[in-house]
């Protein structure tokens, strides 16, 4: 990219920053007013949340646009990267309702465990998104296990489908539901990681979230009849 190519890259993402807030909780208001949703599976966050108490959410990258106005205003919380494309996000969740902790396996992380170890101690219901900010498409960041196991919480998979939506060209496959889509929420069965478990414990329950993670969508796209939106492969470890 040139020197042209990275000034525009920071004027969007700046432009992006300053307008997500108020255009984006807009845009996204009016548009998810005209989805039907369905759900699957509530009663397992629910009990996931009491038990605890608070839990983690895993779902993909992909798939915020669909989470963000269907849980707004709960006063649940998200992990976002510190990154400037997490500057946008954290704009717009927050003026949706949610609570941001920032940080990653890279930058912050320490910081924003003992954040994650405060509001989980509080009850707290925390997004993450494993193969979040840079990819591969339903790949795992083998640093929720860890997560779990240090806090104590289960994670609940969440998958989304739905039967029409706009896709990005990103690596994400980022879905956009059309208006008056039908959308099925599937909340998967939960996944412990106990104190002691070792690495290779840690690595298991890491495969076993996706494999949820991605049961949970297919089980909702077969609920509203359709194919997973998903590219060829994607599905695969």
């Amino acid at each position: 990219m040139g020197a042209s190519g990275r000034r525009r890259k920071r004027w969007l993402r700046s432009f992006g920053k300053g307008t997500a807030g108020w255009l984006g909780r807009a845009v996204l208001s009016i548009l998810s007013k005209t989805w039907r949703v369905e759900v699957i599976g509530g009663e397992r966050l629910d009990t996931s949340v009491q038990s605890g108490p608070g839990c983690f959410l895993s779902m993909w990258h992909g798939r915020m646009i669909v989470a963000l106005p269907i849980h707004a205003h709960r006063g649940w919380h998200v992990l976002v990267s510190p990154s400037g494309d997490g500057d946008v996000s954290e704009k717009l969740l927050e003026a949706n309702g949610y609570f941001v902790i920032r940080g990653s396996s890279s930058r912050g992380g320490a910081r924003a465990l003992r954040e994650m170890l405060r509001v989980l101690g509080a009850g707290a219901v925390l997004f993450i998104t494993p193969d979040g900010p840079r990819g591969p498409m339903h790949s795992m960041n083998p640093g929720l296990a860890f997560m779990a196991r240090a806090t104590g919480r289960e994670i609940v998979p969440l998958g989304f489908a739905c039967d029409r939506a706009w896709h990005a060209d990103s690596w994400d496959n980022f879905t956009i539901p059309k208006p008056f889509a039908r959308v099925c929420i599937v909340y998967g069965e939960p996944v412990a990681v106990p104190r002691d478990a070792d690495e290779a414990a840690q690595d298991a329950a890491t495969d076993l979230v996706r494999e949820r993670t991605l049961a949970a969508e297919r089980s909702g796209f077969d609920h509203l009849g359709c194919p997973v939106d998903w590219p060829a492969g994607a599905d695969l470890a």
